[in-house]
């Protein structure tokens, strides 16, 4: 994240960088010019600090998924989030410009979980098939209303949904932060505090029962509380892919598939990530790259490696 702070287009020395931060936590006026001082605090920071968010979000929601549905290949999409969201991005970029992008794209995406979990869910039992089947019906409904308004709008429109469903963490500002936090926080809080029990569940229905948990009950808390967390930083930043995939497999791989030290880790190395990647997308090229395309680079590849080396594409 320090580091982070020399990175960018504009031309600040790292002495400079230094002294505007020593200066701000010392509350002192700060002899460099007005400009320094914007690109530091007002462009960098809350850009770091949001990427932060994301990754750390997006990977606690793909840990999340993963246990539940006990198969390593899941993201936070597979309920049909992204695809809700890049509706009502779409919808709100060009035909109700009316409301806001991010509460429109917030509100599709939950809605089309909602529609997903409900579909899956008859006689009080909701399936891991059926979810999984019911989150491919939604993300093809919503991926099909979603063709229908980019073949609608005009050009202007258009460029402004495919950059969105780029992903990007361009716009970030203090108040996308401030807007987005509360939820984010909501949803990694309430899987961080009962991520001991995704080990319960991590091992089928009936042992859940066996141990006299609800599996129903904690899998309909577990997919409430990571679609608020995915959600939430999607409707700002764009649909951001393979984050929620590769972080949590890596971090098993590594650490083991305990969730106790699982969900932890997938906070720290996703927030770390992310703002890896971000410095990469901004400096890496004479041009800034969409952040969702280098996530999808790096990710792409290591989705083919599972599939191949994971017997069945099951839970190992």
């Amino acid at each position: 994240m320090v580091l982070s702070l020399f990175i960018g287009k504009f031309t600040i020395s790292p002495d400079d960088i230094i002294q505007l931060v020593i200066f701000n936590l010392m509350g002192a006026e700060t002899p460099h010019p007005s400009v320094y001082k914007t690109v530091v605090f007002e462009v960098r920071l809350p850009r770091i600090l949001l990427g932060m968010l994301v990754g750390a979000s997006l990977s606690v929601a793909g840990a999340a998924f993963q246990g539940i549905f006990r198969n390593p290949l899941v993201s936070p999409y597979i309920l049909g989030l992204s695809s809700g969201a890049a509706f009502g991005a779409a919808l709100s970029l060009a035909v109700a410009p009316q409301f806001p992008v991010q509460l429109s794209a917030l509100f599709f995406s939950l809605l089309a979980v909602g529609f997903a979990y409900y579909i899956a869910t008859s006689r009080g039992s909701t399936p891991v098939i059926s979810l999984l089947l019911s989150g491919v019906i939604v993300s093809a409904v919503f991926d099909s209303l979603l063709s229908i308004i980019q073949m609608a709008v005009n050009e202007r429109a258009l460029q402004s949904i495919v950059y969105w469903l780029m992903g990007s963490l361009a716009t970030a500002s203090w108040s996308k932060i401030h807007s987005t936090l509360p939820l984010a926080l909501a949803g990694c809080a309430v899987i961080f505090l009962l991520r001991w029990r995704l080990n319960v569940l991590a091992m089928g229905d009936e042992e859940a029962r066996s141990v006299g948990m609800n599996p129903e009950l904690y899998k309909a808390v577990f997919v409430v509380a990571a679609s608020l967390a995915a959600s939430s930083v999607v409707s700002v930043v764009g649909i951001i892919g393979f984050v929620g995939l590769v972080i949590p497999h890596m971090m098993r791989m590594i650490f083991g598939p305990d969730h106790t030290h699982l969900i932890p880790l997938c906070i720290t190395f996703g927030a770390a990530f992310m703002v890896l990647v971000d410095d990469i997308a901004r400096a890496g090229m004479g041009f800034e790259v969409p952040v969702g395309v280098i996530t999808t680079l790096i990710g792409a590849p290591f989705f083919a490696y599972l599939l191949r080396s994971t017997r069945s594409g099951g839970w190992e």
